[in-house]
């Protein structure tokens, strides 16, 4: 099988993809490499921006996974045009040239942000997604843009993933479970601004191995799932940050707490993915925090810039 990732440079793409070589399909990628090429010697790279693909470039894959777009709310608030371009846009006009290329299935990474403030409720896919904010805006409108394209003969999954958290080879610092962990490490301090909100938490592991249910799943399969390894307050997740640290790399870590209005709270069923598509995570946010300091070597310069999606986008932006 012939799999397109767009974006597969990224966070979850470099952890993705060797397990994907591993099972034998063949994979490209097209990306901007922002944040570099960590990827294995045997994937076919392009080096494109989406909105110059045509349908003859796409034409001959089997599954497009678009993997793109500006992740987290501090790069769609400092650029909102952008965010809605790069993350509504571009997988729109994707799904658009994958199923006029004959592509059988497209599959969507999508952010359980678009659930906005569920208060205190557990959602599932049925419950209405509204967020007020551009990131969860820009990723709903995604969303529905590759859904709507749907039918017998092109498959649409659309994932509704949780925060992202653990090792990648394109490391990244600004997601709130690796945050802790490098606050932890370089200043013996975890920061809570409001511990009594929720968020769903993805192992970048999980992560991998809901793509690979994806990709698998049977051909008549289409629809939206929420996929995430656990949900927690914030509160439990420096918790669980402080008590991992202190046992693996025997630090003491003071917390701080604080208690910061957020209107971002959310947690969901992931019900319908293991039913539907054998989904079932095997990790949690103390697995999270060991894969961290396994890799600790590889990534132990906390100032560099690669590891923080704001600051290689504000120098992009200031390049230009």
């Amino acid at each position: 099988m012939k799999i397109l990732i767009a974006g597969g440079a990224g966070y979850i793409g470099s952890v993705l993809i060797p397990k994907l070589l591993e099972r034998g399909y063949e994979v490209s990628v097209i990306d901007l490499f922002w944040f570099g090429n960590h990827l294995p010697a045997e994937v076919r790279i392009v080096q494109k921006d989406i909105f110059d693909l045509q349908a003859a470039d796409v034409r001959g894959f089997d599954q497009v996974i678009f993997l793109g777009g500006l992740s987290n709310d501090p790069m769609a608030e400092f650029s909102p045009s952008k965010n809605f371009i790069y993350n509504a846009a571009a997988p729109a006009f994707l799904g658009y040239v994958s199923k006029a290329a004959g592509v059988k299935r497209f599959i969507y990474a999508g952010s359980c942000s678009v659930y906005g403030y569920t208060v205190n409720e557990l959602y599932d896919e049925t419950q209405p997604a509204v967020s007020n904010y551009p990131y969860g805006i820009s990723k709903l409108q995604g969303e529905q843009a590759v859904m709507q394209m749907r039918d017998d003969d092109f498959s649409v999954i659309a994932f509704r993933q949780g925060t992202v958290g653990g090792y990648s080879p394109r490391m990244r610092l600004d997601l709130v479970v690796n945050t802790m962990f490098k606050s932890a490490v370089a200043d013996k301090v975890i920061t809570v601004n409001n511990p009594a909100i929720w968020r769903p938490i993805l192992s970048i592991q999980d992560a991998a191995s809901a793509y690979i249910r994806a990709i698998e799943a049977n051909h008549g399969i289409s629809g939206i799932f929420n996929v995430a390894s656990g949900n927690y307050t914030v509160g439990e997740l420096g918790d669980l940050v402080q008590s991992g640290i202190r046992k693996h790399l025997q630090l003491e870590v003071k917390l701080q707490i604080k208690h910061i209005q957020d209107f971002r709270n959310y947690k969901v069923s992931i019900d319908k993915a293991r039913r539907v598509l054998s989904f079932h995570p095997k990790h949690d946010v103390e697995s999270i925090v060991k894969d961290l300091v396994d890799n600790l070597p590889r990534f132990k310069d906390f100032a560099n810039p690669a590891y923080y999606n704001i600051q290689v986008f504000q120098s992009l932006e200031k390049a230009k």
